[in-house]
């Protein structure tokens, strides 16, 4: 599915770095699934330092509710902190991915 660039021009982005027991529990999966039920765009990658960073891109109402649902993740992960992070300046990604 294409955005349109009415979509797009009305898109904020916004990063997080999600800290705690957040790899090897799908928490990425977890946040690709949360993220396109959201209509959101972006990605989330594991960190050497354990954590995970994610870019979503989309309303602010749907990023809020992806923000809220970052604090718990999925059920085998523990979440100790989750820390906004200046958004990227790069174009907003099509789809949401993981890495």
């Amino acid at each position: 599915m294409r955005v349109s660039a009415k979509r797009k021009s009305m898109a904020e982005c916004r990063r997080w770095r999600i800290e705690g027991r957040v790899q090897g529990v799908f928490f990425r999966a977890s946040t690709r699934r949360q993220a396109e039920r959201l209509g959101l765009t972006g990605h989330a990658i594991n960190q050497p330092d354990r954590s995970v960073d994610v870019l979503a891109c989309g309303s602010p109402e749907n990023l809020d509710k992806l923000h809220a649902w970052l604090r718990k993740g999925p059920p085998a992960a523990r979440v100790d902190n989750v820390v906004a992070v200046a958004p990227s300046d790069a174009p907003e990604p099509e789809k949401f991915t993981t890495a």
